[in-house]
């Protein structure tokens, strides 16, 4: 009993070091490694699915202008994503995308969005704060570049693993207490949180945001404009955000600090329209 015990903790082990080996990619622009466990084509599937429920309850904004402005720059940061993807010999893996941008009227929702496979949402609260196009590329680039990224993939694979690694740890312990088991188990679920899945989400918004400034400027808007977004944004949270340590985003102070010191590699790419 021992022995399969053994074999069965040390096999579980070995499969999700091996999935963790096998399913690694690169995040463009960045080439940042990355774990990805999920086909593209299924989280796209899923993402088309959950998107059309959103846009169907709505309601979509009646305000034109504003619905012309946010199509008008997804389009533009769109075909400059698509024509960087291609100059890198990376188009396949935007296969399956069907780009759709969408205003949806909340103003009391400062937020924005994109699913994998190119799915938009702006609530229309943060279309003050964006103040202009320019503020809607800097949001518009940084919610693509998650999406091409493949974050949304890497939090599944992460969420995967962790839960693998839970049902090992606990399968492991199964001989001791329940009140050991109980709390070593309340521990390891701390420990994957905020040691792996929130660190590695502060990561995606940190790239998301050197990205978006690549995209936005690529697609002719300038990335200065950025700075000045995200300390609205700051402004607007009244400095009510919780614990670096246990936020899904980056300290304000950070990401401004973070963003200009990335301006000189953004104004590369950039060439006013």
């Amino acid at each position: 009993m021992w022995i399969s015990k053994k074999i069965i903790y040390l096999t579980s082990a070995f499969l999700v070091t091996g999935a963790v080996y096998t399913a690694c990619k690169s995040v463009a622009v960045t080439n940042r490694k990355q774990l990805s466990l999920v086909s593209e084509s299924e989280m796209i599937k899923m993402s088309n699915e959950q998107y059309a429920q959103v846009i169907q309850q709505g309601p979509l904004s009646t305000n034109q202008a504003q619905v012309d402005m946010v199509k008008r720059v997804g389009n533009t940061i769109k075909a400059a994503v698509e024509k960087y993807m291609a100059e890198q010999g990376r188009s396949k893996e935007l296969e399956g995308y069907n780009w759709e941008f969408n205003l949806i009227k909340n103003d009391s929702t400062v937020n924005a969005w994109c699913m994998p496979g190119g799915k938009v949402a702006f609530y229309t609260g943060i279309i003050p704060v964006c103040v202009d196009e320019s503020g809607i590329a800097v949001v518009m680039g940084h919610e693509v570049a998650h999406a091409i990224a493949h974050h949304g993939n890497e939090r599944m694979s992460q969420e995967i693993i962790a839960q693998t690694g839970g049902q090992v740890v606990d399968y492991a312990l199964s001989t001791k207490s329940a009140l050991t088991r109980q709390l070593f188990g309340t521990a390891y679920g701390a420990g994957a949180q905020y040691g792996v899945i929130l660190p590695f989400s502060r990561k995606h918004e940190s790239e998301a945001d050197k990205m978006g400034l690549v995209f936005m400027a690529m697609a002719g808007y300038d990335p200065h404009v950025a700075v000045d977004f995200w300390k609205r944004m700051s402004a607007i949270s009244g400095g009510q955000a919780p614990p670096e340590f246990m936020s899904t985003h980056p300290a304000d102070s950070r990401r401004v600090a973070d963003l200009e010191a990335y301006l000189p590699e953004a104004l590369k790419y950039y060439h006013p329209k």
